[in-house]
């Protein structure tokens, strides 16, 4: 199993995080910190996504930290200045992964079909994103899928507190991502206490 494979398998969820202030990063990753959530995926759906990266990279240089809905190379080269470790998108790429594998960065990419597993495979890829878990099935497809391939999955999109531990049950899957415990209103009004609260419910829900 690959490092990487390794740390989201530990972590068991991954906060996907939409930031609007990167001023506000560095605080929010010490709350996931002490709170039992060493890891962000921040996602490039705001402005601030690079430089709040960068941010939580100088203050936590051990952070495991991707970068989130990446779409093209240019934010794939934004992601590896800023720090990432790992960069996630929301869809099957092949422009975008065979960039990233020239830069030698992980790449989970979004897949939801049989077909775009073995697309994946084919390019070498063999730790993928189930995306949008819930509309594209949920927990029934996603057994259908790891039965066939060989590959480990990271369900995101409709996993919340309720279902996630049906998805952890799934022996393919490493671990998922979720928004429910960073709500970007919150970080916004920047409630570091009412965000503390859901980090660590979450934490000890898959524990």
């Amino acid at each position: 199993m690959s490092k990487l494979n390794q740390q989201l398998a530990a972590l068991k969820i991954i906060p996907v995080i939409a930031i609007n202030d990167a001023d506000d990063a560095v605080t929010l990753a010490k709350v996931l910190i002490e709170n039992g959530m060493p890891c962000a995926e921040i996602t490039f759906r705001t402005p601030a996504a690079a430089e709040a990266i960068r941010n939580i990279r100088e203050a936590y240089p051990d952070m495991l930290i991707g970068s989130g809905t990446i779409l093209t190379t240019a934010q794939v080269d934004q992601s590896i200045a800023a720090g990432v470790d790992f960069i996630v998108s929301p869809g099957f790429n092949p422009t975008t992964v065979k960039y990233c594998q020239q830069r030698n960065v992980p790449i989970v990419p979004g897949v939801n079909s049989p077909s775009l597993v073995e697309q994946a495979m084919e390019m070498g890829l063999h730790t993928l994103k189930f995306f949008p878990a819930e509309p594209s099935g949920g927990v029934a497809m996603l057994k259908a899928l790891a039965a066939v391939y060989p590959v480990k999955f990271m369900p995101t999109g409709g996993v919340t507190q309720t279902n996630i531990n049906q998805y952890l049950s799934i022996s393919a899957v490493l671990a998922c991502g979720g928004t429910w415990m960073v709500p970007t209103d919150l970080i916004d009004k920047k409630q570091w206490d009412e965000l503390a609260v859901l980090v660590k419910a979450a934490v000890e829900s898959v524990s």
